[in-house]
């Protein structure tokens, strides 16, 4: 048997066994979230302009910054009931201080209709605290 024939068959094997590991665990539907979210920032944009407009978030933690695309990619996305809505938090940038976006919003036709808007920041004494800027059912 060839030397290039020999390598390439265990090299095979094992990208179906990863193949196999990566389709049965979950983490295509993972990576198939954090995708959908990435290629829609005007969800978290229009998220993050209703925060910017609320008196508290901004005594908090001052205007927020638009999310760049890694902050979505290493964020928390997970959509259900047919990719209609997304559940996510990711990390934001405030001009005085850090915290988390939290939403959850239902597709309607080509945008978002948002259900739940929070902020999450740790207070002076190192605590939660939870700014609610919508809270539909």
């Amino acid at each position: 048997m060839k030397k290039g024939l020999k390598l390439s068959i265990p090299i095979l094997v094992i990208l179906a066994v990863l193949y196999y590991l990566f389709s049965s665990s979950g983490m295509g539907k993972v990576v198939t979230d954090l995708t959908q979210a990435y290629a829609d920032p005007e969800l978290y944009n229009n998220a993050i302009e209703k925060a910017n407009s609320n008196k508290e978030v901004i005594e908090s933690i001052g205007e927020i910054k638009p999310i760049d695309k890694m902050t979505i990619l290493n964020g928390e996305v997970k959509f259900s009931d047919d990719d209609q809505i997304i559940h996510s938090t990711v990390k934001i940038t405030g001009s005085t201080r850090n915290g988390k976006l939290d939403l959850t919003a239902e597709r309607d036709k080509e945008s978002w209709r948002y259900q739940k808007i929070s902020i999450r920041i740790k207070d002076s004494e190192e605590k939660n605290k939870t700014i609610v800027i919508l809270n539909q059912p």
